[in-house]
């Protein structure tokens, strides 16, 4: 990845005489395409308005069909691109909440005002789906740096709208948490002293609430690995992730307990390696290729050294932080 010597993220984990194996398999992960309204300088995905990557009905219907039959399988999150953009982004969650599903929407908030979106949010209450938003900062210059002109306006009368549907006011069934992301090549910082920095700057400054703060690490792949490449910064980034390895965050990654849906009906052990073409277990399997889910927990997990980026200091997956430092 960089011209660099760093350690395998494989030896690395038997130097801490860590073995990550998976559990049982908890929550499904389905990316349902790259086609987004925006195109953040940090995107694993690479997403943007450009891309045509969208998850068919056919593939949808199969991991409803599957899934219908994972009773383990407590939770479907739905991510892009922007996932409310997929055609069949109402099948899957109308499909999951019928299964007595968990479902969370990963949104970056400024979709709602797409044409064709105006039905969205109130849709999202009405199911209970929990949603899961972007807000990398709560100052418009640095999230307009990162996400593109008005988006930080934008983004607010969103959160509000959210509000004023009952999300955020401590209902369990109208969960809203928000992602923070570092703007470039850092960890992010505390998790429970930016959660308060939000909360209060956003309350006092908006009126908005909201349940919880995740704090994710910027991964060193596609966009933002492009962007790091651009600035001569790539070694100095993966030297600070390596630096940094956590083993009590390895052991809390999020690949151990998820399995992760390609567009195209892909199977992979987490986002990140999906975007990488990285296969589930190393493999290249689809959705067709199994006849339950529940095969797949005896598959090893695919890493490589971009899982730095999940185990440098307090961790990061899409729970947020797995560790303290």
């Amino acid at each position: 990845m960089t011209g660099i010597e760093i350690q395998t993220f494989g030896d690395t984990l038997a130097r801490h005489g860590v073995t990550l194996s998976r559990s049982s398999l908890e929550i499904l992960q389905v990316n349902v395409g790259k086609l987004c309204n925006q195109a953040c300088l940090h995107c694993h995905v690479e997403a943007g308005p450009k891309r045509t990557e969208l998850m068919d009905r056919r593939t949808a219907d199969r991991v409803l069909e599957l899934l219908a039959a994972a009773p383990t399988v407590h939770t479907v999150d739905i991510t892009g691109g922007a996932p409310e953009l997929s055609p069949h982004f109402h099948h899957l969650v109308l499909g999951a909440r019928r299964l007595g599903r968990k479902v969370i929407d990963r949104c970056n908030l400024t979709v709602f005002f797409e044409p064709g979106q105006e039905r969205t949010a109130r849709f999202l209450a009405e199911e209970g789906v929990h949603v899961i938003a972007s807000l990398p900062c709560y100052t418009t210059g640095n999230v307009d740096r990162q996400r593109g002109a008005g988006v930080f306006d934008r983004s607010i009368r969103a959160l509000q709208l959210l509000n004023q549907l009952g999300y955020g006011a401590g209902d369990p069934s109208l969960r809203l948490d928000l992602v923070y992301n570092p703007l470039g090549a850092s960890l992010p910082g505390p998790q429970a002293g930016l959660e308060r920095d939000y909360k209060r700057r956003l309350g006092d400054t908006y009126g908005i609430r909201f349940d919880r703060l995740y704090t994710i690490t910027n991964m060193p792949i596609k966009r933002f690995l492009h962007d790091l490449e651009r600035e001569g910064r790539l070694e100095e980034y993966m030297a600070l992730l390596v630096e940094q390895f956590n083993p009590q965050a390895a052991l809390g990654v999020m690949c151990r307990s998820l399995v992760s849906v390609g567009w195209d009906g892909l199977l992979y052990d987490c986002d990140f390696n999906q975007m990488l073409d990285l296969g589930q277990g190393g493999r290249i399997r689809t959705l067709w290729d199994i006849e339950s889910l529940q095969e797949l927990e005896s598959v090893p997990i695919a890493t490589g050294d971009h899982c730095y980026g999940c185990t440098a200091g307090a961790g990061s997956s899409c729970a947020g932080a797995l560790a303290s430092t």
